[in-house]
């Protein structure tokens, strides 16, 4: 596989992550674990989520400001860092939810998918 292809699906992995991690978040805020946990839950387990992964993402995201962090501590339990989706966050979720649907419904036609 050539560099561009390689970098193509870097990209389109990355992008996927961080559209996954946001459209956890749409539904309300979540410490990084559970974020990953959701993801993995919703996708019947095939999506997985290594905090060694997931955690750079999360930085990376608050800095763009799609999403905000803030520290929590619940009785019981050690203190965790809960994050949020924002107004900059919902847009580009639906920018990237619109792509996504324009690029699946592509490669379905591609390789001969046809939907009920």
């Amino acid at each position: 596989m050539g560099d561009k292809q390689s970098n193509a699906i870097d990209e389109l992995k990355k992008g996927t992550a961080e559209m996954l991690i946001l459209s956890v978040l749409s539904h309300q805020a979540r410490h990084g674990y559970e974020i990953a946990k959701e993801i993995g839950r919703l996708s019947g387990q095939s999506v997985h989520f290594r905090a060694a992964s997931l955690y750079p993402l999360l930085y990376r995201m608050e800095k763009r400001g799609w999403i905000q962090g803030g520290w929590q501590q619940k009785e019981g339990q050690r203190r965790r860092r809960y994050y949020r989706l924002t107004l900059q966050g919902k847009r580009v979720l639906s920018d990237q939810l619109s792509s996504w649907r324009a690029f699946v419904t592509g490669i379905d036609r591609v390789i001969g998918v046809e939907h009920a």
